[in-house]
């Protein structure tokens, strides 16, 4: 927050400059061409706001970068917290134990493997790998953002792995229908695959819908069950953290609790009692949206594409590694364990 010795303006011009681009990423996710695209404003607002922080931002920056800031840490953990009224507890029974493991497989296979693969044989840095496994393994680019004050990750390595996330859940949604017909799923259990794999909320429903319309109900169930894990994820991921930078007793008392993990549980428990009016409900989600996008605009602002380019090709060998793992491994996963369901 602005000391109250100096101008707030700084503030005002960086919020209202991410406020605009993530209404026009708003507005563009809601033309037909990016829908059938699968694009959401997240994703919309981080590509505006890389295009923008490259070319007009740097001349603007020392009159909104507070605020540019402001919105990439404070409104990003508000946001994370609001998602939660997207999700009930009541969402977990619709689809059983089953559907549960299979998330939770899924999403500690995928991150090892991230972090394992990305460091040791890719020579990528931690958090780099961290991130993009985050993403991969949970639930795209919100999963990279809310990862990002857990592992401290710098900008430029959040906008890498979520456009590694871009890359790879667009891949899905073309590639998971065309393979339908030959994964001697049902409708619902294809739904629980891609559901269980594809990066994205809105890339999971535009491949379920292409096969059909049950597909797509149970493949949204089952990818919110994978949200409401990030929660408890970001926990785990905090303490391991924790733990490794000193003496055991030492990091017992540095283990943070990422307090908008916990919020997030709280809100999806609220969402669930059904104590809230429907439209009051769908006015916090479009809020959240606004808050996401924000979010995303500013952290597009503070990346320099030099950065990114000085990555390399790695992130993206490792993303794509974990694209053919969620495709074949998840697949595995999906099936053994609803056998033994």
């Amino acid at each position: 927050m602005p000391h109250p010795s100096r101008p707030c303006l700084p503030y005002v011009h960086g919020c209202a400059l991410a406020a605009l681009l993530a209404a026009l990423a708003m507005w563009g996710a809601a033309l037909p061409v990016f829908q059938r695209l699968g694009l959401s404003a997240l994703t919309l607002a981080i590509v505006a706001g890389i295009v923008l922080g490259n070319t007009v931002f740097p001349r603007i920056a020392p009159f909104s970068q507070e605020g540019v800031d402001f919105a990439r840490n404070r409104l990003l953990r508000l946001g994370i917290v609001l998602y939660g009224f997207r999700i009930t507890f009541q969402q977990i029974g619709h689809i059983g134990w089953a559907g549960v493991l299979i998330d939770a497989l899924v999403i500690v296979a995928t991150f090892t493997l991230a972090v394992q693969l990305g460091t040791r044989a890719f020579g990528l840095d931690r958090q780099t790998a961290m991130l993009i496994g985050a993403g991969s393994a949970i639930c795209g680019a919100a999963a990279v953002m809310a990862a990002e004050p857990v592992v401290r990750g710098q900008a430029h390595k959040v906008s890498v792995a979520v456009a590694t996330v871009v890359v790879f859940g667009t891949l899905s949604m073309f590639v998971y229908p065309l393979l339908y017909p030959w994964l001697h799923l049902s409708e619902t259990a294809y739904g629980l695959y891609a559901g269980s794999t594809i990066h994205e909320v809105a890339q999971v429903v535009v491949a379920g819908r292409a096969v059909s319309e049950a597909a797509a109900s149970s493949a949204v169930i089952e990818k919110m069950l994978r949200v409401m894990m990030l929660a408890p994820f970001l926990v785990v991921l905090s303490s391991r953290l924790g733990a490794e930078e000193g003496t055991e007793a030492a990091a017992r008392r540095r283990i943070t609790i990422p307090w908008f993990a916990l919020l997030f549980v709280g809100a999806s428990g609220l969402n669930s009692l059904r104590l809230l009016p429907a439209g009051l409900v769908d006015a916090i989600l479009q809020l959240d949206t606004v808050l996401l996008a924000m979010a995303m605009a500013a952290l597009g602002l503070r990346t320099h594409v030099g950065a990114i380019r000085q990555a390399g090709i790695k992130p993206i060998l490792l993303a794509s590694v974990l694209f053919l793992f969620l495709v074949v491994g998840g697949y595995l996963i999906n099936r053994v364990v609803t056998m033994i369901a």
